[in-house]
């Protein structure tokens, strides 16, 4: 406030102009607000001049294939390899594609054109871009927390990769036979056709599914639980052990260039982007090659194709769509926002978000051939029937991919290729994540822009601390918690809040009108529609349905105890209270009446004088009901 400017008036209020004397170019004019209360003369005064210019330290990404490379590589994780082509397969094959290609149209699609558009219009990362609704900015700390409890347990799965690649320099692959250390006297040699009747209390990793029996004493199963987890010496989440070297000095690494990849901001990971992004296409065309000329291929891939409309008729079908969808393109993490942040303010985001979303959804189902072409030679190789190995999570990509890679010829080099891949879908996924966490915060609080280099440092070391747990003997159930309720309804939470946030408090009119001023053109009716009613309802029906149909985490058979359920709800909820917490600091925080109080919250701030004379459009009926 301009105290040398206040203009002094015997009426309750009055509105005068100023200008600056020797002002040279546009000229900005000062409405200075004067109110009278109780013979107390109080001043408001707002320069109302050209266009704000942007910061310009706000870095932008060398070349726009770094921006498009960054995008592809985050929404394309290790959840495509292992997760899209066993729900297909699961849920009546190619029928399976009816659901999910619908609700990728029209809630998966829009949401990301959302995000992409939202970040690079403000130009701040998931917290800063909700000076379009300060009341909501709540939403932009909890998909921070989010991806930071994220980088908790995925980096592991980075570490666990680099294990195995570390492993597979050899001439013989340790998980071919069982006459290793960690070996136990159930163990049977995969060559010899199905396994014994050994010990097979522990199963994959992730989710609720297990190895069966067959594959529960393989060499290579043994060699993932045993040899690399050291699960043998863990008897629960209470039992967790101190953390194993090898593990460790993997995450490390993991560590180590997840840093040298970020510490100077896009102008680092927009190259590192160039090798990781591209790389799994050429190992997995690779390994498709290779996959089609193996015995039972063609039954493999047909299992996986194979049609059955009448599944559309289960919920569990529409379910599982629906869910794979919002967590397969990586909406509400943040990273979307934080990327599209960095592009030139004219850039086409609208044609970034339809290649993105085609390009993730095309990896999904191509990598579908690769691995059912490898579980059908399982199939055969064991004379099982294809369910009996066709299973989602870390268990198929570390303990039946690698079993089926140890009878190849030059089995050793086919390993490399296979976790080199993995190790490239990892990293760039776990760079968005942890992208996401820097500019977020680095935007929110100034002080720590000049310190960049220092705070990704904290924040890696951070990740890197936390993660020790899941590198123990028991670290697999503490890998198993995260993986359950970090990132579950609480990410579901964020991104309903995020579109209601945009939609309907921002105006989805506005929104557009500020897509125009990026591309030069208006959304359609289409996008506007499923922004305004389709995407909301859409993600309501996903939350509902992930808190009515919860199920406790379990590893195999292993059940996890009472308080370790209440110590996962203790995480989610930890994300999700922040847009509560956040909006009731923030409307307690603001002065003037409720009415007063209740409009500086819900407006934009660029809106601040609008609001100040009493102009907000919030409180109009054509607010809500325009599309």
């Amino acid at each position: 406030m301009s105290k040398s400017k206040c203009s002094v008036a015997p009426v309750s209020a009055a509105v005068a102009p100023a200008k600056e004397p020797n002002a040279t170019g546009p000229r900005g004019v000062e409405l200075t607000l004067v109110k009278e209360r109780n013979g107390v003369q109080l001043t408001n005064s707002t320069l109302i001049g050209p266009p704000r210019m942007e910061a310009p330290e706000r870095e932008t990404w060398s070349k726009k294939i770094d921006f498009l490379l960054s995008v592809i590589g985050f929404a394309v994780d290790l959840a495509n390899v292992w997760r899209f082509p066993y729900l297909c397969y699961k849920n009546g094959g190619g029928a399976f594609l009816v659901p999910y290609l619908l609700f990728m149209v029209i809630a998966g699609t829009p949401l990301f054109y959302m995000e992409l558009a939202l970040g690079q219009f403000n130009r701040e990362g998931a917290a800063g871009v909700w000076k379009i609704c300060p009341l909501l900015k709540g939403v932009g700390f909890t998909v921070i927390l989010i991806s930071l409890y994220v980088g908790f347990f995925y980096n592991v799965i980075i570490a666990w990769a680099l294990h195995y690649l570390f492993s597979s320099f050899a001439a013989e692959l340790p998980w071919t036979h069982c006459n290793n250390t960690w070996n136990s006297p159930s163990c049977s040699d995969a060559r010899h056709g199905s396994a014994g009747h050994g010990n097979a209390s522990h199963g994959s990793a992730g989710h609720d599914a297990s190895l069966n029996h067959t594959f529960g004493t393989t060499p290579a199963a043994e060699y993932f639980e045993r040899g690399v987890l050291h699960l043998h010496q863990s008897h629960g989440i209470d039992d967790l052990g101190p953390p194993r070297w090898e593990l460790t000095a993997c995450l490390v690494l993991v560590i180590a260039l997840l840093y040298f990849s970020l510490w100077k901001g896009v102008k680092t990971s927009g190259k590192v982007v160039w090798i990781t992004a591209t790389m799994p296409y050429v190992v997995l065309t690779a390994l498709l090659l290779r996959g089609l000329t193996l015995p039972g291929a063609l039954d493999g891939i047909r299992a996986y194709l194979s049609v059955d409309f009448r599944r559309l008729c289960e919920a569990s079908v529409w379910i599982d769509a629906a869910t794979q969808v919002c967590f397969s393109l990586g909406v509400g993490f943040g990273v979307l926002i934080a990327f599209s942040s960095y592009n030139k303010f004219t850039n086409n985001c609208y044609r970034d978000a339809l290649v993105t979303t085609a390009i993730n959804s095309l990896t999904s189902f191509s990598s579908g051939f690769v691995v059912f072409s490898f579980l059908g030679y399982m199939a055969q190789k064991h004379s099982v029937p294809i369910r009996d190995v066709a299973k989602d999570g870390p268990g198929l990509i570390f303990i039946i991919y690698p079993e089926a890679i140890a009878t190849l010829p030059l089995s050793s080099a086919w390993a490399v290729l296979f976790f080199t891949m993995l190790l490239a879908l990892g990293i760039d996924s776990a760079m968005g994540g942890m992208e996401s966490v820097i500019t977020g915060l680095v935007d929110e609080f100034r002080l720590l822009h000049r310190h960049r280099e220092l705070f990704t440092l904290f924040i890696v070391l951070a990740t890197f601390l936390l993660s020790l747990f899941c590198v123990t003997n028991g670290g697999i159930y503490v890998f198993t918690l995260l993986d359950h309720f970090a990132a579950g309804t609480s990410i579901l939470f964020g991104v309903l809040i995020e579109a209601i946030g945009v939609a309907w408090f921002y105006g989805v009119g506005q929104f557009s009108d500020d897509i125009k001023q990026m591309t030069g053109q208006r959304p359609s009716l289409y996008w506007r529609l499923c922004w305004k009613l389709v995407s909301p309802c859409f993600l309501l029906f996903v939350v509902v349905v992930s808190i009515v149909t919860f199920r406790p985490p379990r590893y195999g058979a292993y059940i996890f105890p009472d308080w370790a359920n209440v110590l996962g709800w203790a995480i989610a909820m930890s994300s999700m209270a922040m847009v509560p917490i956040y909006a009731a600091y923030k409307f307690c925080s603001l002065p003037g009446s409720f009415r007063e109080k209740l409009a500086h919250a819900i407006a934009p701030e660029k809106d601040r004088a609008l609001v100040d004379r009493g102009e907000v459009r919030q409180f109009t009926l054509r607010h809500w009901l325009v599309v």
